[in-house]
């Protein structure tokens, strides 16, 4: 039976791996960090500074040692569980997760952060491909619980799901690899949607994105489309509002857009984004959606105490 990691490698200093970084030392782990540029040592500390805060408003007040190197070898030593978080590139990551996987002794996971790569082309090059699991977080991943996990060894995968609990996370298990996973694919589905609204002229940008975040947003931030819509159907439940309200459902899917993200399209939504914001920078921009992140973490845990 493997141990309890103890010793978490984050390979990949920018603000995902800052973010990893605070979370897994407010849970007390020790936590090494690699990046190849010195210059990143200052600003990968200052995020995880600012994000080991917020988490102390969470009540995590764990204090592990977090540590930075630009030597990959330094930074693996000892490690228990590597976060990779480079580049979205196939090839660099091939060879990354490669170095990293020919670095560490066979009982340790690797585990990679990537939106739209799928495991198979990724891990090619591994000496001990089954160790490594594809873990894409949805960003910043220390507030936004969701992990998603690939992998072709269902121990190792189980394994990296405990790991990711321990830290209060709610890993989610594809059953098989798809390019943009589950959270991204239903993204687009509604972005694209979004962009068609745009296109058409049906609405402005900022009055979509109301929409949105005053009606369905509200409830997926405690349930998912599936359960919604089971309630949607009353006594009926699921069964009920399939066959009662389905037709409906098919007519609108039958409605939907296909946008052109064309240079008239994009500059429209420039546009509306810019009016939306109402001059804030991305930093201010950034510091609201987290407040608002802690704001629904404490009031989704108050709903399920």
């Amino acid at each position: 039976m493997s141990q309890p990691v103890q010793h978490l490698a984050i390979v990949g200093a920018g603000m995902i791996g800052a973010s990893w970084a605070a979370l897994a030392s407010a849970h007390g782990l020790a936590v090494s960090a690699y990046d190849p540029h010195e210059v990143a040592r200052e600003r990968f500390l200052g995020h995880v500074e600012r994000a080991r805060s917020q988490l102390t408003e969470l009540g995590l007040t764990g204090n592990g040692a977090v540590s930075f190197s630009t030597d990959l070898a330094e930074a693996l030593a000892g490690a228990g569980f590597v976060q990779e978080n480079g580049p979205e590139n196939e090839a660099v990551k091939r060879a990354l997760l490669a170095q990293i996987d020919a670095a560490l002794p066979p009982d340790a996971i690797i585990a990679s952060s990537t939106s739209a790569l799928v495991r198979s082309a990724i891990v090619a090059d591994c000496a001990r491909p089954e160790r490594v699991v594809v873990a894409h977080p949805f960003n910043p991943p220390h507030l936004v619980p969701l992990v998603e996990l690939v992998g072709a060894d269902e121990g190792v995968v189980e394994r990296a799901a405990a790991f990711y609990r321990g830290l209060g996370r709610r890993p989610v298990v594809l059953n098989r690899e798809m390019p943009g996973h589950i959270a991204n694919r239903l993204a687009s589905a509604l972005y694209r949607e979004a962009v068609y609204l745009v296109e058409q002229g049906v609405a402005s940008v900022a009055d979509i994105d109301a929409a949105l975040c005053n009606g369905p947003g509200l409830r997926w931030a405690l349930m998912g489309p599936h359960m919604t819509y089971h309630l949607g159907g009353g006594e009926g439940g699921i069964a009920g509002y399939l066959a009662h309200l389905g037709p409906s459902q098919v007519r609108r899917w039958q409605s939907l857009g296909d946008p052109s993200l064309d240079a008239e399209t994009q500059a429209k939504i420039v546009a509306g984004v810019a009016e939306e914001a109402q001059g804030r920078s991305i930093a201010e921009l950034e510091a609201r959606r987290d407040e608002g992140l802690l704001a629904v973490l404490k009031a989704r845990t108050l709903v399920s105490a």
